[in-house]
């Protein structure tokens, strides 16, 4: 009877009152694709390599605005018309002084003129003993006079012509052009309103912000310890705040000669990573915030688990028979997603992803949920 009792109370311990397998998660060790990357250290910034704050070089009232914000221009499109009306009319002044000054020209050269057939005539005199010395003298200083006369009226013309060289450079400040096609991203001034130059050494507040959308790259801060691994040329994957969940590919495209040690405990170095082609549709504004991943290395078909389920020191926990089995793995290269297992697994093997719990642990009996890598 007591070997009875015993038997039913071993048979009820592993039927009615086994414990019940809790259910975790598993992804079967597969073969894919691994890379190491590294991020940015801080958020980096969405910058446009061809921008333009402009602002006018001279003082005027503004008399045309042809584009608004959000507009696209082309090189050359006129983007503010500022009143030229006092400046032409200083031009007009320019022209007329010119007409005066070659008056005037005319004039002294055609004393000069005059005064050296004068001074040829006595000369011949003074030959035949009809006048004194004296008065081929005064001929010759006549003549030297009116030829100063004439230079120097030659000169005044010369004068007259670059001033108005000068009026008609400072009416052309007052057109505003695009220096490249862009969207006009900021406008800052209206019609009627005037700007006033600014004092020597103090430059204009800009009126237009210009921006070339097609020219935007990311400027990005890294750990100073990964600074001797990135190149130039480097793939990456950009992300972007204002397009959560979707990556871009680009480049590496300058890496900065120095590190930054504003802060001395987190020094970084400034890299700018460019995208490879902006897809239709994508508005990249400059100044909103985005990360950079560069990827240092590739490794295609290589055995791989979900980078989640390592535990420290490299071990994993492997379903067998129902039971929490650990195992030591060696690792190669890893990223957020999955890392590489070179010793330790076998390809199908279901390792646990599901370490949230205190009682996922070996010897622990389990049912697996399995997961799709």
């Amino acid at each position: 009877m007591v070997l009875a009792l015993v038997a039913i109370g071993v048979a009820l311990r592993f039927t009615v009152f086994r414990p019940v397998p809790m259910e975790v998660q598993a992804v079967a060790a597969s073969r894919g694709v691994v890379e190491e990357s590294v991020t940015n250290s801080r958020a980096g910034t969405v910058k446009a390599r061809r921008r333009a704050q402009i602002s006018p070089e001279i003082g005027g009232r503004a008399v045309e605005i042809p584009h608004r914000e959000g507009d696209q221009v082309s090189q050359g499109d006129v983007l503010l018309r500022l009143d030229p009306a006092v400046l032409d009319a200083r031009t007009l002044l320019s022209r007329r002084e010119l007409e005066a000054a070659r008056a005037q020209h005319e004039q002294a050269c055609t004393n000069a003129r005059r005064a050296q057939r004068e001074r040829d005539r006595l000369s011949r005199l003074a030959q035949d003993g009809i006048i004194s010395t004296d008065v081929l003298d005064q001929a010759e200083t006549t003549v030297e006079t009116t030829r100063s006369a004439c230079e120097a009226a030659a000169a005044v013309v010369a004068q007259a012509q670059a001033s108005i060289v000068l009026q008609e450079r400072q009416s052309g400040l007052t057109v505003i052009r695009a220096p490249f096609a862009g969207i006009v991203a900021n406008l800052s001034i209206e019609i009627g309103e005037y700007i006033t130059p600014s004092p020597p050494g103090m430059p204009i507040p800009p009126v237009i912000d210009l921006i070339d959308p097609a020219s935007v790259y990311v400027g990005a801060p890294m750990d100073e310890v990964d600074s001797a691994r990135i190149q130039p040329g480097q793939p990456v994957r950009l992300s972007v705040d204002s397009y959560p969940g979707r990556t871009f590919p680009g480049r590496v495209l300058r890496v900065a000669p120095y590190v930054l040690d504003r802060e001395e405990q987190n020094r970084t170095v400034e890299i700018e990573a460019g995208f490879d082609e902006i897809p239709a549709g994508v508005r990249l504004l400059p100044g909103t915030s985005a990360d950079v991943e560069v990827i240092l290395e590739t490794r295609p078909q290589v055995l791989r688990i979900p980078t989640p389920s390592l535990l420290e020191g490299n071990r994993v926990l492997v379903v067998a028979n129902g039971v929490l089995v650990e195992k030591k793995l060696t690792v190669g290269l890893k990223n957020w997603d999955w890392t590489e297992v070179r010793t330790g697994l076998a390809a199908g093997d279901p390792v646990v992803t599901s370490l949230d719990r205190p009682e996922v642990q070996a010897g622990a009996a389990v049912r697996v949920r399995q997961d799709v890598p």
